[in-house]
């Protein structure tokens, strides 16, 4: 099989996680495509009405709930130094970069950008549950590889600039999005411009896939490319429904503007 040559050889429980990840994964996306969204950000309290809402949920401040669902998948990029102190450079690498990843996520959250709402508890449960697991899995995943042979193809260097790509579009997209808003009360959304805003409306989502095929070329596990294929379908069924969202809002918003891939999607 060609795609063997990419990947260390899985064991039944590497297969196994791979695909219960990407399942969830792709199938949130599909319920993202089909208006089922998860409520954070402009999806707050959508389909559900206020009364209902306010009686039935705890709700969080976004900047903290935000902050907070992060924190622990960059605790686990972290404690895997002291976990996994012996590894080889391309462990060290996906660790890196994890910790990297989450610690940036972390600190946008609290210094970056400008919040208009409420996370419910139960949302952000979900988000942070995912992030964790997935991280930790694909940590430890990379760990049962230590003394198998090297796949034959390397992807590392590729997967490197990946990650470089990704998180420097991701940082400069949320960049413009932070400067949509004044710091006063009244924070209502905006088309956002500049960058890739003129080509899809998510251009932040595109750069975060980047980030998570980064990390699938450094550790070229099964399960680190499933989590990089549902997390990709994730955000094309997330971005599609922003798009829905802002057509939806704004009757100027540019038809040639897609969801996530330039001309494409």
């Amino acid at each position: 099989m060609a795609l063997m040559k990419f990947l260390f050889p899985p064991s039944l429980f590497v297969t196994a996680t791979s695909l219960a990840s990407f399942t969830l994964m792709a199938t949130s996306g599909l319920s993202e495509l089909r208006g089922k969204n998860l409520e954070y950000s402009k999806f707050f309290n959508i389909g559900s009405k206020a009364s209902d809402v306010e009686k039935s949920k705890l709700k969080l401040p976004s900047r903290i709930a935000m902050a907070t669902l992060y924190t622990p998948a960059f605790l686990a990029g972290v404690s895997s130094f002291a976990i996994f102190p012996d590894e080889n450079l391309r462990f060290l690498l996906l660790k890196s970069t994890i910790s990297i990843h989450f610690f940036k996520r972390v600190l946008e959250s609290c210094f970056l950008h400008k919040y208009s709402g409420e996370m419910g508890l139960d949302t952000m449960i979900v988000i942070l549950s995912s992030y964790f697991i997935s991280s930790a899995l694909v940590i430890f995943n990379q760990q049962l590889t230590v003394g198998l042979p090297e796949p034959l193809i390397d992807l590392t260097n590729p997967g490197i600039l990946l990650f470089s790509i990704g998180i420097s579009g991701n940082f400069y997209h949320h960049y413009l999005l932070s400067k949509l808003r004044s710091q006063g009360p009244n924070k209502e959304y905006k088309i956002p411009k500049g960058g890739l805003f003129g080509f899809v409306i998510c251009p932040h989502y595109l750069f975060e896939v980047l980030v998570f095929w980064g990390f699938a070329f450094i550790s070229q596990t099964l399960f680190s490319f499933a989590y990089a294929m549902g997390t990709t379908f994730y955000l094309l069924g997330r971005s599609s429904a922003t798009r829905k969202w802002y057509l939806s809002k704004f009757e100027d918003f540019p038809m040639n503007v897609k969801a996530m891939i330039p001309f494409l999607f």
